[in-house]
C-alpha cells in the first residue's frame, strides 16, 4: 500500500471513530475536494487547516440531510472557529506534514507512552520508535529471544517505559 493510502485510512478511521458512518463519508470527502483542491485531500496539510471550516459550511448547506448530520460530528464551533472534533483533531495532530503539504510521518495511536512511528523515508516505512530509530520488530523480537528491556533499552535507545508499551500493544494478555 502506498504511503499516502495509509495516511488517508489513518484519517477514514479518525471519521469513523467519529461516529460517522462510511456512506456518509464518501460525500464529505467529495466536498473537501471541490474546495481544497488535491486529489488526496486527507492525506494533504490542507484537510487540517481548512477542513474543519469546509466540512462545517458543508454541514450547513446540507441542513438535516444525513450527509449534513454526518458532517457535523466531524466538526465544532468553538470561540468563532470552526475546528475538528476532538476524535479527529487527535488523529490530525498526529500526521507530521513535509513542507510540500502532503502526510510525511504518522505517530501511531495504539501507543501510550512509546512514540512509534510509520515514515516512508525511515526503515522503508515500517514502524520504527522515534527515539533511536529500531524497528519494533526487531525490538520485540529480541524481548521474545530473551533479551532484558534494560539491555535492550541501552542498545537501541528506546527509554524502558517505550519499550514495556510496546509490549504491552503487541502482546494478548495485556490490558
Amino acid at each position: 500500500m502506498p504511503f499516502i493510502g495509509l495516511a488517508e485510512g489513518f484519517v477514514l478511521a479518525a471519521f469513523r471513530e467519529a461516529g460517522v458512518p462510511l456512506q456518509r463519508i464518501r460525500p464529505a470527502i467529495t466536498r473537501l475536494q471541490e474546495e481544497l483542491g488535491p486529489a488526496h485531500v486527507l492525506a494533504s496539510r490542507s484537510l487540517y487547516t481548512d477542513g474543519a471550516e469546509v466540512l462545517y459550511d458543508y454541514a450547513e448547506a446540507s441542513g438535516d440531510t444525513p450527509e449534513g448530520k454526518s458532517a457535523r460530528q466531524l466538526v465544532v464551533a468553538r470561540s468563532n472557529q470552526r475546528v475538528f472534533q476532538e476524535v479527529v483533531d487527535s488523529y490530525l495532530r498526529r500526521i507530521d506534514f513535509a513542507a510540500d503539504g502532503w502526510a510525511r510521518a504518522i505517530h501511531l495511536p495504539q501507543y501510550r507512552a512509546a512514540d512509534v512511528v510509520v515514515d516512508p523515508e525511515r526503515s522503508f516505512g515500517i514502524p520504527i520508535f522515534a527515539r533511536g530509530a529500531a524497528r519494533v520488530e526487531v525490538v520485540l523480537g529480541r524481548f521474545k529471544a530473551g533479551e532484558s528491556v534494560e539491555t535492550l533499552s541501552e542498545e537501541f535507545g528506546v527509554p524502558a517505559e517505550e519499550l514495556f508499551d510496546a509490549l504491552r500493544v503487541h502482546t494478548d494478555t495485556a490490558a
